[in-house]
C-alpha cells in the first residue's frame, strides 16, 4: 500500500525544489526538506534537484561538491559572467539528493533591478524593505534565472519548480514570466502576516474575516515581504500549505484558497523501535532526576521517584507558543495536587532559549557539590557492595555499621553539609539579559515559586539543548525521551513539529486545535481514554476555556498509573507513525502533477 501510495507516476521529467533552507539550517522548513528527500528522490531520482544559497561557512559536512555534468556547466559559465557564483554537488542527508547552491555575493548589484521587475510584475512594494528581505529575494530571484538556462538546455523536457515561502517568491515569479512552460508550486508554511499578528497579540482567527490585509501588513511593517507571498500564491500553478488552519490564513490573507494541502511528516523509520524507547526512556529519565538532584535537593528533598518530567520547547514567542497558557495552567495544577493532598511531584522544564549572561553562581555550586558526592560514593562502591555481601551472607542486618567505616560515614556527612543550603531553588537556571522577562514574571505570578510545599517545580532553562550545555548535557531528542508529557498548546503554530517529534520518540504531548498537526490528526477531536496526543481547543474558545482544559489534561495524567502512562507512550507512537513521509509524500507528487497540468495549458 505504501508503495501504491508513493509512487504516484510523477508527471514532469524534472523536479526543482528551491529553498533558503537547503544546505542552510534556519528552521522548520529544512526538517521538512531533508526528512522527505529520500522519499521524493525515489519518485524522481537523479531528475530531482534542491536549490539554496551558499554560505561558506555552512556547508561542511551538509555539501559535497562535484564537477557538474557538461550542461550544468555552461549554464554555470553563463550565470558567472552575470555575477553569480554556482556550487553543484550532494546534499549530505538521507536520499543523497543533488544540490546547487547559488552565491550572490558578486550580485547585489542588481539588486534594484530585481525590485524593479517585481513591481512592474506584480506591485511588489520593497521601498521600505527590511535588511532580511533583500538577500534572500536576490537569491530567489537567481534560481529563477538558474532554472530558465537549465531548461533551455533540456528542450521538450517536461519540468516543475517548487518554491517555498515568501523567500523563494522571486523565483517563482521569474519563472512565470520568463519561461511559463515550467510548472510552479508555491508551498506557505506560514503567512507573514499571520504570524506578525499573532506575535503582535491580535486575536488573528477572530478578525480574519473582517481585517484588510494589505493595511495590516503596513501597519506592522512587513508590507514587502507580504505582498510579495501573495503575489507568488496567486501566480502559482499549484498553490499549497501545509495545514488546513494556515489554508483557512492564506485565504483570507493571500487571496487564495490552497490547491492542495501538504502536511508535514517525519521519516519514523529513523526513530526508535518501542522496545528501544523504552530504554531509551529509563536512561535519559535518570540522567534528569540527577539533575533535579542536583538542582533542588541542596534546600530540600522530595521523592524522586514519584516524580514526572512535563516539558515545553520552542522559540521564544510568548503568547504564540502558547507559554502563557502552559504557565498559568501549570499555577492550576499546583494548586489542585495540593488540595488532593497528592504526594506526586511534578517537575515542568522550559526549554525556551533567550539572551543570557551566565549560569547562576548557585547553580553551578549545587552541580559541583553533588558531583563530589556522587564521585565520592563511586569511589568507595566495591567496599560498600563487599560489607553488604557478607552483612547479607552473614545476617548480620545492613545498618550503617556493617556498610560503612567510620571514615566513610564522616566524610560524607562532611560533603552532605557543603551541599545543603537555605532558601528555595530558583526558577531559572541562568542569569537573564533581560531583567524585565515575561516568562519568568509569569510563573512567579502564577505562584510557581519552588517552594517545598509546592507540588509542582518549575526549570526556565534558557539556552539550547546541544548535549554539552554545562548543566543537564542532553541534547534535544535526549531531553525529550527522558520526560513524561511534552505540552505545546499553541495560539499560533501552521504545522507544529514538535509533538510529533515527542510522539516518535513515544512521549506523549499535548497540543491544540490551532495548530496544522493537532486538526490534521483529531479533526472533531473526541479522545479516547489513552490518546497519546492530547488536544487543547482554541479555535473560537475563550482564553479561559483553553486554560481549564490544559489544566484538566495535565492533572488526569499527572495522576495516571505507570500502566497507563505506558498505554500512552503507545498511543503517541502509533499517531506519529500515521505521518510517515512514505504515505504523506505523494500529496507533494500530486501538486507537481496539477502544476504541470496547468503549465500545459498555457
Amino acid at each position: 500500500l505504501h508503495q501504491i501510495l508513493l509512487m504516484a507516476n510523477p508527471e514532469a521529467e524534472m523536479l526543482f525544489e528551491c529553498s533558503w533552507e537547503v544546505c542552510n539550517k534556519v528552521g522548520g522548513i529544512h526538517t521538512v526538506i531533508s526528512s522527505k528527500a529520500a522519499k521524493v528522490n525515489a519518485a524522481y531520482g537523479a531528475n530531482y534537484i534542491t536549490v539554496g544559497p551558499y554560505f561558506h561557512g555552512n556547508v561542511a559536512g551538509q555539501f559535497q561538491e562535484e564537477v557538474p555534468p557538461d550542461h550544468v556547466k555552461k549554464v554555470f559559465a553563463a550565470l558567472k559572467e552575470k555575477g553569480l557564483v554556482c556550487h553543484y554537488g550532494t546534499w549530505l542527508i538521507g536520499g543523497q539528493p543533488k544540490a546547487i547552491l547559488m552565491d550572490i555575493a558578486s550580485f547585489w548589484h542588481a539588486l534594484n533591478s530585481v525590485k524593479k521587475d517585481l513591481w512592474e510584475w506584480s506591485k511588489v512594494d520593497s521601498l521600505n524593505a527590511p535588511d532580511d528581505y533583500n538577500e534572500p529575494v536576490l537569491w530567489s530571484y537567481a534560481t529563477g534565472m538558474l532554472i530558465e538556462l537549465l531548461a533551455k538546455e533540456m528542450p521538450n523536457r517536461k519540468i516543475v519548480a517548487q518554491f517555498h515561502e515568501w523567500l523563494s517568491g522571486a523565483g517563482l515569479l521569474y519563472i512565470r514570466h520568463a519561461f511559463p512552460g515550467i510548472g510552479t508550486v508555491f508551498t506557505t508554511h506560514a503567512t507573514v502576516l499571520g504570524r506578525a499578528l499573532a506575535n503582535a497579540e491580535a486575536p488573528l482567527y477572530e478578525m480574519l474575516a473582517t481585517l484588510k490585509p494589505e493595511e495590516e501588513a503596513y501597519r506592522h511593517h512587513v508590507e514587502s515581504k507580504h505582498l510579495l507571498e501573495k503575489a507568488s500564491a496567486q501566480n502559482a500553478d499549484c498553490f499549497t500549505t501545509v495545514s488546513g488552519i494556515t489554508g483557512m490564513e492564506a485565504e483570507h490573507l493571500l487571496g487564495r484558497k490552497p490547491d492542495i494541502l501538504l502536511p508535514n511528516g517525519l521519516d519514523i523509520g529513523k526513530f526508535p523501535v518501542f522496545e528501544e524507547i523504552l530504554l531509551k526512556h529509563r536512561l535519559e529519565r535518570d540522567r534528569i532526576s540527577e539533575f533535579c538532584l542536583a538542582y533542588f535537593f541542596p534546600y530540600y528533598q522530595f521523592d524522586i521517584k514519584n516524580t514526572l518530567y512535563f516539558f515545553t520547547a520552542s522559540r521564544y514567542e510568548f503568547r504564540a507558543k502558547g507559554l502563557d497558557l502552559f504557565i498559568e495552567a501549570l499555577g492550576i495544577l499546583n494548586r489542585k495536587l495540593k488540595e488532593g493532598k497528592s504526594q506526586k511531584t511534578i517537575v515542568a522544564f522550559l526549554w525556551v532559549p533567550s539572551g543570557v549572561r551566565s549560569i547562576r553562581q548557585e547553580i553551578i555550586e549545587n552541580k559541583t557539590y553533588f558531583t563530589d558526592l556522587k564521585d565520592f560514593l563511586s569511589e568507595e562502591k566495591e567496599y560498600i557492595e563487599k560489607n553488604a555481601l557478607y552483612a547479607l551472607i552473614g545476617g548480620r542486618g545492613m545498618g550503617e555499621e556493617q556498610l560503612f567505616s567510620q571514615e566513610f560515614l564522616q566524610e560524607s556527612r562532611r560533603k552532605l553539609a557543603k551541599f545543603r543550603k537555605s532558601g528555595i531553588p530558583p526558577v531559572m537556571t541562568h542569569e537573564l539579559s533581560d531583567g524585565n522577562d515575561i516568562i519568568t514574571r509569569s510563573i512567579l505570578n502564577a505562584g510557581l515559586l519552588n517552594r517545598e510545599e509546592d507540588r509542582v517545580k518549575v526549570i526556565y532553562y534558557p539556552t539550547y539543548l546541544n548535549g554539552a550545555d554545562g548543566l543537564l548535557d542532553l541534547n534535544y531528542y535526549e531531553a525529550m525521551e527522558g520526560c513524561h508529557l511534552g505540552v505545546f498548546p499553541s495560539y499560533y503554530e501552521p504545522w507544529g513539529y514538535t509533538p510529533l517529534e515527542a510522539g516518535a520518540l513515544g512521549v506523549p504531548s499535548i497540543t491544540t486545535d490551532l495548530s496544522g498537526f493537532g486538526r490534521y490528526f483529531c479533526t472533531d477531536c473526541r479522545q479516547g481514554g489513552y490518546p497519546g496526543i492530547y488536544v487543547v481547543e482554541r479555535l473560537g474558545r475563550r482564553y479561559e476555556e483553553s486554560l481549564s482544559q490544559l489544566a484538566a489534561f495535565m492533572h488526569k495524567f499527572a495522576l495516571l498509573s505507570r500502566e497507563e502512562r505506558t498505554r500512552n507512550k503507545l498511543e503517541a507512537r502509533r499517531v506519529a507513525a500515521t505521518v510517515d513521509w512514505e504515505m504523506l509524500v505523494n500529496n507533494y507528487v500530486n501538486a507537481h502533477n496539477l502544476a504541470m497540468k496547468k503549465a500545459a495549458g498555457r
